[in-house]
């Protein structure tokens, strides 16, 4: 009988310790489209303030490299859940990955075409001929698809994640975020009245960026998950907003134990800039949500670039977890 009893107290005791509760949250593998940076604070913050574990999941985070994208850790089963660009994401669904867009976290485009002023290049049109640096790890379609509908003959320059060759005259232009590089560049000691700058949404390019896909098949299994993940970011996000240097803080660390090199002030404007594309006022939709507009004009994006054949509607790649 005392036997049974000691039993019986380390089972309940094993029940209801935090290790063993903790043991068994289901867990989602997230990974950013990118390297840890402001413009994912919303995760680290949800994780960090145990977000994601009071809405019943466990989290975790990871980054792909500069030159390995997202969805190649989505297909290889190491990530559950990923970051891209609409485009991207419409792109990689046409090529046969089989991911939906279950949230829409950003809303609008924060890509830039720069170049120095001394260089004469002060009209999209005089890119004619030149030497234009472009991310190797992605995000490549907008740029590409503006020049080509431009008609104009350029030299795509692949670069990692610096804005080295451009300091040094190494390429006449660059593609950058509005958010992240083109800051790097003021950083580095060039004045803004020393720039052009051509965003690609004033040219009817305006397509929202960051969202979040999943395969179909995690979709269609791990339904209320997904929702707790994505209510979790969205509080995070909301945090963030509202203790920009708290979030930042996590930022850095972040960045520490990546061993990137890290600028408080880089990345204080990188949230600012991206709460801005997330916390929209100017565009009638809700958070999270993905239009079907938008949808379209991005899918006309790509059959202009690629010629290719369309191969899915908005309600097979959009997969609100709402509905």
């Amino acid at each position: 009988m005392k036997t049974f009893t000691f039993k019986a107290v380390i089972l309940l005791f094993l029940l209801f310790s935090p290790t063993y509760v903790h043991a068994q949250l289901p867990k989602i593998t997230f990974a950013p489209q990118w390297l840890p940076q402001a413009q994912f604070a919303g995760y680290y913050v949800a994780q960090e303030k145990g977000f994601y574990k009071e809405a019943g999941i466990e989290v975790e985070i990871v980054h792909p490299s500069a030159n390995i994208q997202a969805t190649a850790l989505l297909s290889s089963g190491k990530a559950d859940l990923i970051s891209l660009f609409l485009i991207t994401g419409m792109s990689a669904k046409n090529q046969g990955l089989d991911i939906v867009n279950i949230a829409q976290i950003s809303q609008h485009s924060a890509i830039l075409f720069v170049t120095k002023k001394f260089s004469g290049i002060d009209k999209l049109g005089k890119l004619d001929g030149k030497k234009i640096g472009i991310w190797k790890s992605g995000f490549d379609e907008v740029p590409k698809a503006l020049m080509k509908e431009k008609s104009l003959n350029v030299e795509w320059v692949p670069i990692l994640s610096t804005v080295n060759l451009f300091m040094m005259d190494g390429i006449d232009a660059m593609t950058v975020m509005w958010y992240n590089e083109y800051n790097n560049i003021i950083n580095c000691g060039v004045n803004e009245d020393e720039l052009n700058v051509f965003p690609v949404a004033e040219y009817g390019y305006d397509i929202p960026e960051d969202g979040l896909y999943c395969l179909k098949s995690t979709y269609e299994k791990r339904k209320p998950e997904l929702l707790k993940f994505l209510e979790a970011t969205l509080k995070g996000w909301d945090y963030a907003a509202a203790n920009k240097t708290i979030a930042i803080d996590m930022v850095l660390e972040r960045m520490k134990q990546a061993h990137i090199p890290a600028n408080r002030v880089h990345q204080e404007w990188m949230l600012d800039k991206v709460l801005e594309m997330i916390m929209i006022s100017d565009k009638k939709t809700k958070r999270g949500e993905l239009l079907e507009s938008d949808f379209l004009k991005a899918a006309g994006i790509l059959d202009n670039s690629t010629k290719s054949k369309w191969k899915y509607t908005f309600a097979e790649f959009y997969k609100p977890l709402d509905r």
